[in-house]
């Protein structure tokens, strides 16, 4: 059973007992697992419906750490007094749930809503900003490409179902976001964030350190394994045993205090 508070640390250990909602867990092993860099936000403009929560658990489960909920011009959802406690709540719990799901030790971050000028403040700070939009004339996977070290930051804007408006491109554009395209086909808004996250964070060997891979220079594949066809040939994963599952652990090892000792054990909660 692995633990995580999801801010980066991780007890490996052994169920001893069992109840109805606690359980116990001899730990065998505690590490803790550097934040993954380059740092990744998604301002996702509302969407309609599910559509939100949908977009949520993809960026969650490709590696984005920080999720702004961004109330743009075109959103067909408009979050007003209950419904922005009501859909911050939702929005929490599915990155959390999909958090645990990708066996992430550090969980995402949902933010309070924003409107466009406090997503414009955060276009300018970050050292590179990018905005999708259809009429853009750079594609993304150029700009991905482009030679030098990625920053430590990347902001990513995906608008709502009816897009970015004229003014809300240029008020990113004068914050110093760079207007990009995703190819020639328009993409949902729940999938749209996904697909440009992943060109993003491929665009360097970081992609496998993030992944809490080894050195990049020591994944190797095996030359004798056959290819499947039709199937990346990339590097998998260590696979864990069916019993090490990611839970929150609601005790010993969540808040400031110190990480829980080999040996010794841990009350979790199941959730």
């Amino acid at each position: 059973m692995a633990l995580t508070d999801g801010r980066g640390r991780r007890a490996v250990g052994t169920v001893g007992m069992a109840g109805r909602r606690v359980f116990e867990v001899r730990v065998d092993e505690v590490d803790a697992v550097a934040r993954p860099a380059p740092r990744l936000t998604v301002v996702q403009g509302l969407p309609k419906s599910d559509r939100g929560e949908r977009a949520v658990e993809v960026l969650t489960e490709i590696g984005v750490d920080e999720i702004v909920p961004w109330s743009a011009a075109r959103s067909v959802a408009v979050w007003k007094g209950d419904r922005v406690e009501k859909g911050l709540a939702r929005w929490r719990a599915t990155a959390r749930e999909a958090a645990k799901q990708a066996r992430r030790t550090w969980f995402p971050t949902v933010t309070d809503l924003a409107t466009t000028r406090a997503v414009a403040e955060r276009v300018a700070a970050a050292p590179a900003a990018y905005v999708l939009h259809e009429g853009a004339a750079a594609a993304l996977a150029a700009v991905a490409e482009e030679p030098g070290d990625p920053p430590e930051e990347l902001l990513l804007v995906v608008g709502p179902e009816g897009g970015v408006t004229p003014e809300e491109l240029a008020a990113y554009v004068d914050a110093g976001a760079r207007a990009v395209r995703l190819g020639p086909e328009v993409l949902r808004t729940s999938t749209a964030g996904l697909a440009a996250a992943a060109a993003l964070l491929a665009r360097t060997p970081l992609a496998l350190i993030r992944h809490n891979l080894a050195d990049p220079a020591e994944v190797r594949v095996d030359p004798a394994q056959p290819r499947r066809s039709g199937r990346s040939s990339r590097p998998r994963a260590p696979e864990l045993l069916p019993d090490q599952r990611t839970v929150n652990c609601l005790e010993s090892s969540v808040g400031a205090g110190p990480s829980p000792p080999e040996g010794s054990s841990v009350r979790a909660m199941k959730v």
